[in-house]
């Protein structure tokens, strides 16, 4: 290998795989997923997810991972390496960039909301949800985005602890977190689902998520879950692609793809069952959001028996995700600068650290004092959330699969894949004429 994989990669499967699923699981798909999947139809949305995520999110997530262990370097570097071994322009290195500006973007919004949760988690191990009204709780939520100092100071918790896992290294410091912190996760949401078996709400909760209505599916939905399987598994961002590139040569990326894209989606359905029994038994609007989150649960937590416990617990599990999200967008870009200017971990790591929480400032900002500046239609903080998410995103991950379908020759990837030609010519396959004219409806759905 060369690049920054030369020095280190992950010492198991087990530590890259525990570091894609905590990248993959993030605080979206905590909330939204199950959300989603009870507005869509249950279960009958669930199945046209999971056929969306093998044949859109599988193919691209391998191309992703291919191309990283195969560059051996940074996405641009990455690129570069792999276009030039097949006669191609260097040009392609501008995807790889796309990808580093894009995790760059989400992580600037991310990082805000990320300190929203530490905070949450701090309140309830203070007790601070104990007798909390309604009302209270939107002025505890509102006092907090009109106060930009305080979200900045919460931010720059939640990226100091991501960037104190990122600083220590591949194998001593994101691989040691992660192999510690996603059982953590895995633990607490079982453990949170089995109180709700006994709290009641988990028929309710069980109708919602799991019970088929296939009246419900239609064009918007199929629409839906083919933007959920793309975006909930974090393809494009860089992340997956700087994994790859420290994940051993004898480690199945097919495996490994299917393996992470199950326990991303079971973590979401998981998240349900934590969630959702809370919503019914109190009466609230599952389709609440980020509100349902931080405005309407801890009022829920205030009022169930061993709620100040359960409230800990829950805010320490959106923590971790919060935290492993924040070092599989950071970790690329500590690598991009240690690659391109020869900066120690650690200097790299301050830098981007840095940089995040200076363009944070910006996305504090959108929720109080420029809370009314426009362009266009949209708001600061639309703009702050439709530029990478809508835009460089999708085309992002279309550029990848394009580039693994088309540019890349057919023997390379035969080879990194190692998998029979029958099975290769099925994802190849998916990969050229599904997935990539999937993300292509995808981005120009966002545009539209």
């Amino acid at each position: 290998m060369a690049g920054p994989s030369a020095a280190e990669g992950w010492s198991s499967r087990f530590g890259f795989l525990m570091a894609s699923i905590g990248f993959a699981v993030g605080l979206g798909n905590i909330w939204r997923f199950p959300y989603v999947t009870g507005e869509n139809g249950g279960s009958a949305f669930v199945l046209v997810y999971l056929v969306c995520v093998f044949v859109i999110g599988v193919p691209i997530l391998m191309a992703e991972v291919l191309l990283g262990r195969r560059g051996a370097s940074t996405p641009p570097g990455s690129f570069a390496n792999l276009s030039r071994h097949a006669g191609g322009s260097e040009l392609w290195a501008g995807v790889g960039y796309l990808n580093l500006a894009t995790a760059f973007l989400i992580v600037v919004a991310y990082g805000v909301v990320a300190g929203w949760v530490i905070y949450y988690f701090v309140q309830a191990i203070g007790g601070g949800f104990a007798g909390l009204t309604t009302t209270a709780s939107i002025n505890l939520f509102s006092s907090l985005t009109a106060d930009s100092g305080s979200m900045m100071f919460w931010a720059l918790v939640a990226m100091a602890v991501a960037g104190l896992i990122i600083a220590g290294g591949v194998r001593k410091g994101i691989e040691r977190a992660v192999t510690i912190l996603m059982p953590l996760l895995f633990l607490l949401l079982v453990g949170l689902a089995i109180f709700n078996v006994f709290a009641g709400g988990m028929s309710e909760t069980l109708a919602y998520l799991f019970a088929p209505d296939f009246s419900k599916l239609s064009g918007s939905v199929f629409l839906a879950a083919v933007g959920q399987a793309f975006f909930s598994i974090g393809v494009a961002m860089a992340g997956m692609m700087m994994f790859g590139a420290y994940l051993p040569s004898n480690v199945s990326i097919a495996s490994s793809a299917f393996i992470i894209v199950i326990a991303d989606t079971l973590v979401a359905l998981l998240a349900g069952l934590v969630i959702f029994p809370f919503v019914f038994v109190n009466g609230l609007d599952p389709a609440g959001g980020t509100g349902l989150i931080f405005q309407t649960l801890p009022v829920a937590f205030s009022q169930v028996p061993g709620g100040a416990v359960i409230a800990v617990l829950f805010f320490l599990l959106l923590s971790v995700a919060a935290v492993t999200s924040i070092v599989g967008l950071v970790e690329p870009l500590v690598a991009w600068l240690t690659e391109r200017f020869g900066l120690a971990r650690v200097t790299a790591t301050a830098a981007v650290v840095g940089a995040s929480l200076t363009g944070g400032v910006v996305s504090a900002l959108s929720y109080n004092t420029w809370s009314s500046v426009t362009f266009g239609a949209l708001s600061l903080g639309e703009w702050i959330d439709f530029i990478p998410n809508q835009i460089m995103l999708p085309l992002g991950g279309l550029l990848i699969a394009i580039f693994i379908a088309w540019a890349l020759p057919r023997n390379e990837s035969l080879q990194e894949l190692g998998l029979s030609e029958a099975a290769f010519r099925v994802w190849y396959t998916l990969l050229k004429y599904v997935a990539g004219p999937a993300v292509l409806i995808i981005l120009v759905t966002g545009l539209a």
